[in-house]
Parts: C-alpha cells; structure tokens; sequence
C-alpha cells in the first residue's frame, strides 16, 4: 500500500521532508501541499506531481490524502493537527506540537476522544542509531542506576531572530524529549544558569546557557546550550551509572592525518548530523500507517511534556529560580502498550 500524504508547509524543512518521502522513503507518495506562500506551493508541488492546496482545511479534506505532515510555523500548528484528527487521519507535526500547554492538552483530548492515536510529534533524535544504542544500554542495565547526564547542544551560529527563550523552546526541546524517553523518567524542575556571555553573539541573546533539570527518580541533568560555538554543530551526551557510564558516539568521520595532526571534521548543521535519523523516522512512520498501524513514535503526550519542561526553563531563566515542573497526570491512553 502507498501512503498518500499531504504536506502542510513549503518552508526549508517542509521541502525537505518532501524530498525524503519522494526519493528515500518507500511506500509514501506526496499527492498535496500548501503553505501561506501559494506561489511557493505550486512550485514545491508541481516538482512531484502533486496538488497545490489553497490551505490546510482544504488539504486536510482531500480524498487523495491519507496522512498529513505539519511543517508550517509553530503557532498554525495546533489547528491543522486538530483538523486532521477530526477527520480521522494520521498527523506528523514537526515540533512543537503546539506552542502552549493548552493547545497541547487540547491534541490530548480530541485524540482520546477519537479513541485510536492519530499523532506523532517529530522528534527525530529517538530514531539517530547512537541515541537508540544508549536506550538499548540504560534499559538492559548495563551501567547500573543511572545517576546524573552530562549533555551539550552547540550550534556555530543562530540569526538575529533567534531570542534567549528559544534556547529552551526551540534548543534543548530536543534533549528534553529525548532524555525523557531514554531514562523512561519524568523531569520535575528546572534551573537555568547564565555564564559569561559569549562576544560572539547578538547583544539581546543570553548565550551560552546552561540548564540544570531534576528527574522525579532523582537523577541530576546538566545542558549546555551553547548557540554561537563558531566551530559546529555539537551534540554531546553521557549518562554515569553506579557501575559505569555510557556516552553517545560520535558521527562517523573520516579521520585524516596530515602533517603532524589527526584532523576530523565536526557537523555543521542538523540536517548533517541527524539527516539519518530522520529517514528512519519517516520510513518507520510510514511503515506503519502502511500496515494499518498507529503512529508508534513520540505522541501528543510527549508533545504535551516537551512544552510544558521548556515552558518551566524559559520561567527559571527570567526569574533565576528553581522552577518545578507542573503537568497533568499521564492518561492511561498514553500508557506503554496501552492498546
């Protein structure tokens, strides 16, 4: 079976996620896009043959869509993946699944109500081989209890756009969501500490920051977030175990030796580093639609805790106090093998 998908946003990773499900995945044919910018629309759609919706209530409505992928701007997200469920069809949003807590809720609901989960949230760092080799590590115990996780998230460079919050919102979503699932763990706090700014900078960024977090079972997170590192696109993470400790492997590099150097190049942006992992992410999501499964990656809940975790590090960076993290209580639909 082909899924048909429907792609709502032709932005830089709308784009690429319809080359993806074009030219890498198997299975998946892309019949329509939208986006704000129609012109925009046409063009990505006429390059694969598709349908070039007038919005997404329009896309979302077609009969020769079976799925839909939300890679519009954050705040338009929470209406089309509301829209796909009542319509009963599977929704791939990019993160964040909405930009509140009660949007999110909102997703929680209407997918509950429907009775069979519809949503998968994008994030794709469960899907990257070396992060899946950790899980497979902390789960079989190899290193005992885990007791504290060292991680980094540098970036060379970020435009002016980019504010002090969305080091959390937008940044450390990522190891928020991951770290969640690889310790099967709830994080309750957060902290957020600000060292001595880097010149490289724009004057109204707080960068680097570094964020503290404390799970419910007591294991201690530190997060540099460091977003003008000049030298690349760094992601670091080690987990110490009471018997040992496990760190994520670096990208396969070509190492070369010249002069009287070894030299490896570092990534220099996401697409390089995780470009792997999001096409397993893709073809695993499409696999199972394909089979008449539901989405099996980070649900709405998932998407729920992400927002309310970075919700609670932008109030700790603005107040300097520790900040607990409120959520909701886990409903039972969510629950691992629930249905």
């Amino acid at each position: 079976m082909t899924v048909r998908v429907g792609v709502i946003g032709a932005g830089m990773i709308g784009q690429d996620h319809v080359r993806r499900l074009t030219e890498v995945v198997h299975g998946a044919e892309v019949t329509a896009v939208t986006d704000l910018d129609a012109e925009r629309a046409a063009t990505v759609a006429a390059a694969v043959g598709a349908w070039a919706a007038a919005d997404g209530a329009e896309l979302i409505g077609l009969s020769e869509v079976d799925a839909v992928l939300v890679t519009s701007w954050g705040p338009t997200h929470a209406e089309h993946v509301l829209a796909a469920i009542a319509a009963g069809k599977p929704v791939f949003c990019e993160k964040p699944l909405a930009t509140t807590a009660e949007d999110c809720l909102r997703i929680v609901e209407a997918e509950i109500a429907y009775g069979r989960r519809l949503v998968q949230v994008g994030f794709m760092r469960r899907y990257d081989a070396g992060y899946r080799e950790l899980k497979r590590v902390l789960d079989a115990g190899e290193i005992g209890t885990p007791l504290m996780v060292h991680c980094a998230h540098r970036n060379p460079t970020v435009p002016e756009s980019y504010h002090s919050e969305m080091a959390a919102q937008d940044t450390a979503v990522h190891e928020i969501d991951v770290l969640r699932w690889l310790l099967s763990d709830e994080i309750v706090s957060a902290q957020v500490i600000t060292p001595r700014p880097t010149a490289k900078r724009f004057e109204h960024l707080r960068d680097p920051q570094i964020m503290l977090f404390e799970t419910a079972a007591g294991v201690r997170i530190d997060l540099e977030v460091f977003v003008n590192c000049q030298y690349g696109y760094d992601i670091q993470c080690e987990t110490v175990g009471e018997t040992g400790l496990a760190r994520l492997p670096e990208p396969a590099r070509l190492a070369v030796r010249s002069g009287d150097a070894t030299r490896v190049a570092v990534p220099q942006d996401w697409k390089e580093r995780f470009g792997a992992a999001f096409d397993v992410e893709f073809q695993e999501w499409i696999d199972t639609l394909a089979a008449g499964g539901e989405p099996t990656g980070p649900s709405s809940w998932d998407g729920y805790a992400a927002t309310v975790i970075s919700d609670a590090a932008v109030e700790a960076l603005k107040s300097g106090r520790v900040v607990g993290v409120t959520m909701k209580d886990r409903p039972a639909f969510y629950a691992e093998g629930a249905r």
